[in-house]
């Protein structure tokens, strides 16, 4: 009853201090809907049916492997090209569900209680947005299953659900697709993470480094821009309310050719934490198969 009690008062507090929004003329806001119990994976059939997508569908039978996007050309505009990232950065995109995931995660001290009080009070009972405490927790790394939603041909957005492979407890479970940013008309990542009535959005920003890395960033702005939206989603009405949760990813393959992700998240300007990822490619998966390339 006490946590019921604290996702109500969050939904409360979206709708007293947010905005009123019109789902059909904010699509970047739209998306699944968590259940007030458990969220994990359950809200996928339904954002299917929302969407007219199958299930599981693949844009290409023959290739084994399914991304979080269903090609990074989605996200080219006139200062970013996929075409100019490193490769493996490119194939883990493409084909994440080739790719083993091992993890190390460091807390800021003073954000390490609030972590723990969030986990313990949310994450674990909804098998939701459950960051580890500890990278002792991510010893054995984490398993990665990606779902595609494919209507006529094309992804119109995957399920990404991580676990931890020691206990099989579930880490992340979002939907991945790419956007129009509403203001500039220019292509994002979008992450949306369901909650209970409601869901998470996170919208990214691409930029490409020197050496062919990918850095995405949802930084500070106003309304519409990259950042993290919290949305209320009752059949009443839709709320939203763009939150302080600044993230910045970095994808980039190192000195020794192993592909690495470093993941920092801030609230406000202090920061919170930071998760390091190196990525291995699966045996047969992609150009030098079998061989490290880095996230």
């Amino acid at each position: 009853m006490l946590t019921r009690g604290m996702d109500g008062a969050t939904r409360l507090w979206v709708r007293a201090t947010g905005r009123r929004v019109d789902l059909a003329a904010t699509p970047w806001l739209q998306g699944p809907v968590g259940d007030v119990d458990r969220v994990g994976d359950a809200w996928l059939p339904g954002e299917a049916a929302r969407l007219g997508a199958t299930v599981g569908g693949s844009v290409d039978p023959g290739a084994g492997t399914s991304g979080l996007l269903g090609s990074m050309a989605d996200l080219d505009r006139a200062d970013f090209a996929a075409d100019a990232l490193a490769a493996p950065v490119r194939r883990f995109y493409e084909r994440t569900s080739g790719w083993r995931l091992d993890a190390w995660v460091g807390w800021a001290p003073w954000a390490w209680p609030f972590g723990w009080a969030v986990a313990a009070l949310f994450a674990r009972r909804l098998d939701q947005l459950a960051l580890p405490m500890r990278s002792l927790d991510l010893a054995h790394g984490m398993s990665s299953a990606v779902t595609p939603l494919v209507r006529d041909g094309g992804q119109v957005g995957a399920l990404w659900l991580r676990r931890l492979r020691a206990t099989g407890r579930i880490v992340f479970s979002g939907l991945y697709g790419v956007v129009r940013l509403p203001g500039s008309g220019e292509p994002a990542v979008r992450v949306t993470f369901p909650l209970p009535r409601g869901r998470l959005v996170v919208l990214l920003r691409p930029t490409t480094t020197a050496r062919g890395g990918l850095v995405l960033t949802s930084g500070t702005g106003g309304w519409g821009d990259p950042g993290a939206y919290l949305v209320v989603d009752r059949p009443g009405g839709c709320w939203a309310r763009r939150v302080p949760v600044h993230e910045r990813f970095h994808v980039f393959v190192d000195d020794e050719g192993v592909l690495r992700t470093d993941h920092d998240l801030r609230l406000g300007t202090l920061p919170v934490l930071r998760l390091h990822y190196r990525l291995t490619e699966a045996a047969g998966e992609g150009a030098g198969s079998g061989r490290r390339a880095g996230a």
